[in-house]
């Protein structure tokens, strides 16, 4: 007796795993694009003190000293990443996988697992290219992590960087050997609100925040930063749905983002980037 077995399509789609972005904690937007393709932001420059010459025996006119010009030179910054997507749902095809590739949600897919990592690993490397401080790979281990942490905060207290709103961004490699510390007591009584904001614990006054291994460079060991260093600016996130569009029985999907990443010259060494060695990775 022949007997044919049914096959059924569960309602359900196998999603990837996917990280919400922890950019917008490391960054600010303290200026932006608004009709206009460029900025430029001025660094001026200060004049050095004198003694005082109160007897009015010195070489200067003035007696304050030698009367000095400061310098006004501009940074230029300029949006370089401008990337798109497009993809068709024929109308069968959202129909007869019983509405599981539909475009809101391929749409949502599409952000969260394409543009979003992108966006990320562009702007995590442009953070770590343009540290004011990069001292030479090594390896960590649970043994010295605590000594490094403490070497980059030193480093940002001598260059007189802000002590409150610092982070140390981590990969989970990292994160797990400063568990395994025996120096390192981290602070994990976060509150809800910046738990949900990605902050994961907290060491001497720093938020701990842990990002994917594939969103920042391959060589990553720790980053510790100020957000007033970089500047990350989205200038258009466009995202449109199109019905029935000519010569298409569905929709067509279409997205465009026009953003970038920037460490201001003054303020690099408020970014102490550590690399791992090859041995360590």
């Amino acid at each position: 007796m022949a007997i044919d077995l049914a096959t059924k399509f569960a309602p359900y789609v196998d999603e990837k795993f996917s990280t919400e972005s922890k950019k917008a904690l490391l960054t600010n937007q303290d200026f932006d694009f608004i009709n206009a393709h460029t900025v430029k932001v001025y660094k001026v420059s200060t004049a050095s003190m004198n003694d005082y010459d109160r007897p009015g025996t010195g070489s200067n006119w003035s007696r304050y000293g030698a009367v000095q010009g400061l310098d006004a030179t501009t940074e230029t910054f300029q949006l370089k990443k401008d990337r798109a997507f497009t993809f068709a749902i024929d109308k069968l095809d959202e129909d007869e996988t019983v509405n599981q590739l539909a475009a809101a949600s391929a749409l949502e897919r599409q952000t969260r697992e394409v543009v979003i990592p992108e966006v990320d690993s562009y702007v995590y490397g442009v953070m770590c290219a343009g540290a004011g401080t990069k001292p030479a790979a090594k390896a960590l281990d649970s043994a010295t992590i605590y000594d490094e942490i403490l070497e980059a905060s030193e480093t940002l207290d001598s260059a007189e960087v802000p002590e409150t709103g610092r982070f140390i961004v981590v990969s989970p490699k990292t994160y797990t050997l400063m568990k395994k510390s025996k120096d390192i007591i981290m602070e994990t009584d976060i509150g809800q609100d910046m738990k949900k904001l990605g902050v994961i614990a907290e060491l001497d006054g720093c938020q701990i925040i842990k990002v994917p291994v594939n969103r920042v460079p391959e060589d990553f060991g720790f980053m510790m930063c100020h957000p007033c260093a970089a500047v990350a600016p989205t200038k258009l996130e466009d995202y449109k749905i199109h019905a029935d569009p000519p010569g298409i029985s569905g929709s067509l999907v279409e997205g465009r983002i026009n953003y970038d990443a920037f460490v201001l010259d003054n303020k690099a060494k408020a970014i102490y980037y550590q690399a791992v060695s090859p041995a360590n990775k």
